[in-house]
């Protein structure tokens, strides 16, 4: 390819956003201009330089998420290309990123070489999707879902100290760490861990830390 594909990125995680560089740092073709830690930066950014081929778009956000974010750039500059870049593949999720214009999604856990696929298939026309989103996609289109979850989120309860435990969590703090600001010890932050995840129905942080956001507890 003659011409650098043009990529502007969209995440708050600073580790993550890195992991992502690295990965898009091995192709010649594929050029970063820049990056963004929410949706309102971003289209902040693109009045000043709308020169971008593809957007790599997380979700979760604070001050705009991923697919507002996603909605509006899509009405302002329907040429760029979205990619949605996340941990999450939940069906409410993927459901509004393609209602909200969304051209391919894709998760982090993805390695390098696919990526790189994924954005030249999206800007030939295709859709990059992770195998596991493109199932789902087939089955939410067979089977349309209405999003009410409102019954769930009553039903979801924690304590005041688990909502504190999960918040540093949110944060990408080290139960260490959580356990000194919170003047616990680590053991019982392992312990409102366990608790947490037994009341979320939950196996890992990032689950936890989601369906926390989904019912709005923290």
């Amino acid at each position: 390819m003659s011409q650098k594909i043009r990529i502007a990125i969209a995440d708050d995680n600073t580790f993550l956003l890195k992991t992502v560089f690295e990965k898009l740092s091995f192709f010649e073709d594929l050029d970063s201009r820049f990056h963004a830690l929410n949706g309102k930066e971003l289209l902040e950014k693109f009045k000043e330089n709308q020169n971008i081929d593809v957007v790599l778009m997380d979700i979760e956000m604070p001050v705009m998420n991923g697919i507002e974010a996603t909605e509006i750039l899509k009405k302002r500059y329907p040429q760029i290309k979205v990619i949605m870049l996340t941990v999450f593949d939940n069906d409410e999720n993927i459901f509004k990123a393609i209602k909200a214009g969304a051209d391919g999604y894709l998760l982090k856990e993805i390695d390098a070489k696919d990526l790189h696929d994924g954005i030249v298939e999206t800007l030939n026309g295709g859709a990059a999707m992770t195998p596991s989103i493109a199932l789902k996609t087939l089955r939410l289109l067979r089977n349309p879902i209405e999003f009410t979850n409102e019954k769930d989120k009553e039903e979801v309860k924690l304590s005041e100290r688990e909502v504190e435990v999960l918040e540093q969590l949110s944060k990408g703090l080290s139960y260490t760490i959580i356990a000194e600001n919170l003047y616990l010890s680590p053991s019982t932050v392992r312990k409102h861990i366990e608790n947490i995840y037994k009341k979320l129905q939950v196996h890992s942080k990032i689950e936890a830390v989601q369906k926390a956001k989904e019912n709005k507890l923290i």
